[in-house]
């Protein structure tokens, strides 16, 4: 399995990074995790807009999935359209959300581009992979995800604060990509986002592989989220997301 990291920048893009998306790769499938701000213009220096086999949104904030609308407009009227509709593993609201962000009427929505297919919690099989969703602790209706091919295994925390759904998800993963969006500082809210040390926590009890800090947030000093981070208690390697960076877990 090959894990490329396209976008990695927290709530919206930054300055060398879109905001979060994925690319898993086994067996010649693609699989995207998020397709957030700015992402689909990055992804195309990996992989072709008409290559991608199958997605899967975490949640429905828009750094995590307002891209779709421009990958609908790729897919509909590209140069051998209309392409066939890929699956799309969603909250269950996905296509008026995102027909509404796009400004189209619910019907035919985006679903002329896309199969919506309602997330829940539990194990499917997408292509090669053997994907396992849980709901993390979020304000909105939001998952994490482990991933599983070919004995490998990656574990996506989408967005949360800290999480013993995140632990059970992450368990033995060789790779953690986990958010990290805000730096130590007193009165941080609860149940929205974590620090590099609550990341590193996390990773610790999960005894993953290796850990990396993702969803960082451009206003962030990140060699301080990096920082918090080896407070963590995390023996394991850590570093920081960056966007193009690849993990060949074969």
């Amino acid at each position: 399995m090959k894990v490329t990291v396209v976008g990695c920048s927290g709530s919206y893009p930054g300055p060398d990074s879109p905001a979060s998306c994925y690319l898993l790769e086994a067996d010649g499938f693609r699989l995207l995790l998020d397709l957030g701000s700015g992402a689909l213009g990055a992804l195309q220096r990996h992989v072709g807009l008409y290559d991608v086999d199958a997605i899967c949104l975490s949640h429905l904030h828009a750094d995590h999935c307002l891209d779709l609308c421009g990958y609908h407009v790729a897919r509909t009227y590209g140069p051998e359209a209309p392409y066939p509709a890929i699956p799309v593993h969603a909250p269950a609201d996905a296509p008026s959300r995102l027909a509404a962000a796009y400004g189209m009427p619910d019907e035919p929505g985006l679903e002329t581009a896309f199969d919506f297919v309602p997330l829940e919690p539990g194990c499917f099989e997408i292509g090669p992979f053997v994907l396992t969703a849980g709901l993390v602790n979020h304000p909105v209706e939001a998952y994490g995800f482990r991933v599983a091919a070919g004995g490998r295994a990656v574990a996506y925390s989408g967005d949360t604060g800290e999480c013993e759904e995140l632990v059970k998800l992450a368990g033995g993963a060789d790779l953690l990509l986990c958010e990290a969006s805000f730096v130590e500082r007193p009165g941080l809210p609860e149940g929205l986002h974590m620090t590099g040390r609550q990341a590193a926590e996390h990773a610790a009890k999960a005894d993953v592989g290796r850990l990396v800090l993702t969803h960082l947030v451009p206003w962030n000093d990140q060699a301080a989220v990096l920082g918090d981070a080896a407070d963590g208690g995390y023996g394991g390697p850590i570093e920081l997301a960056r966007s193009g960076a690849v993990y060949d877990l074969a």
